[in-house]
């Protein structure tokens, strides 16, 4: 059996940079981090006489002898991509829901084909789970997305990803002081909205007004160097706050299915009581509410959202990783 441990991820800004439509026209960045909520993939090669050749345990348990009829669909075209013809079992754990902004999909990606590749005996490079990844949901399932999950998912740590119109992708590190690290993170607050969401479907418009949006998009991708900077002590801390909100002004204004009333509410009622700044994360229309406060405002803004669910939460250093290894068939 072969268990992968892969992060979910919170983007901070640039998001909607990283689709095709905008970095085939000009460069595109995020700056992202890898949080310590985990989707766990655990895959087990089976004696040759099971009943059934491939047994996939997620929301529904799948009993399958033909790679064709899998439910599933990164299951099926990451089984086909890795052309594996042997008896495997696949079962999946999440930390939190799918379809709540925190990259699941992409995590989920990158985590199986860690740990298929595992399986296999063999070990690919980061970069390259990340972009066959990517591959499945983008090119293969025709799924409306950019690619900057993936390599969150596979780097792990606080990063600018840059995407470029040749479809490679550089990794930048964010050099931080660890005080300083630490200190951000000491001050974010996440909130579940209680609204989960299909992002391909709410990033479908985003796609189509790319082209009308294009100069917002860049000025969100602008705001990089100065977030950057707070994170190596060039830049006052509560910059942090202002540099979110900035973002989620300008990324709103993209598309009607990004916010709404309720969300807006929220955003306004944390405001009032001493969040700096902050945004919706994920494509829009749900998930999870992120705000950055000094740490004598929380609560007072934990109460104003009383009617929410806090997720605590502190930032992953690591990235993919096979957490169990053990190659034996029962």
């Amino acid at each position: 059996m072969i268990i992968s441990r892969t992060p979910l991820r919170i983007s901070f800004v640039g998001g909607g940079t990283d689709i095709r439509e905008y970095y085939q026209r000009e460069p595109g960045g995020v700056l992202s981090t890898s949080i310590d909520k985990y989707i766990y993939v655990a895959v087990k090669r089976q004696l040759s006489f099971v009943d059934y050749k491939y047994r996939v345990n997620w929301s529904q348990t799948e009993f399958k002898n033909n790679i064709e009829d899998i439910e599933h669909p990164i299951v099926r075209e990451t089984l086909k991509m890795l052309e594996i013809d042997f008896p495997v079992e696949i079962t999946t754990f999440a930390d939190v829901p799918a379809g709540t902004g925190l990259g699941s999909s992409s995590t989920f990606a990158v985590g199986l084909l860690n740990a298929l590749y595992a399986l296999k005996g063999e070990r690919i490079s980061k970069g390259e789970l990340a972009n066959q990844a990517a591959k499945i949901e983008i090119d293969i399932l025709k799924r409306n997305m950019g690619k900057q999950d993936h390599f969150a998912a596979a780097y792990g740590n606080v990063n600018v990803f840059r995407f470029f119109e040749d479809e490679t992708t550089s990794v930048e590190p964010v050099f931080y002081k660890p005080e300083i690290k630490e200190e951000i993170q000491n001050r974010l607050l996440m909130f579940y909205t209680d609204k989960k969401r299909d992002a391909s479907k709410i990033l479908k418009e985003q796609i189509k007004n790319t082209s009308d949006k294009f100069e917002v998009l860049t000025k969100m991708k602008s705001l990089i160097p100065n977030l950057n900077d707070v994170f190596n002590d060039k830049n006052g801390m509560n910059n942090f706050g202002d540099i979110l909100h900035q973002g989620w002004v300008l990324k709103r204004s993209i598309a009607s299915t990004i916010s709404n009333r309720q969300i807006n509410q929220y955003y306004e009622r944390a405001q009032k009581a001493g969040a700096i700044g902050g945004k919706l994360l994920g494509a829009g229309g749900g998930g999870f509410l992120l705000f950055y406060a000094e740490k004598h405002n929380h609560d007072r803004i934990k109460a104003e959202l009383r009617d929410l669910t806090e997720m605590k939460f502190k930032f992953d250093d690591a990235g993919t990783r096979i957490t169990y290894y053990d190659q034996r068939i029962s």
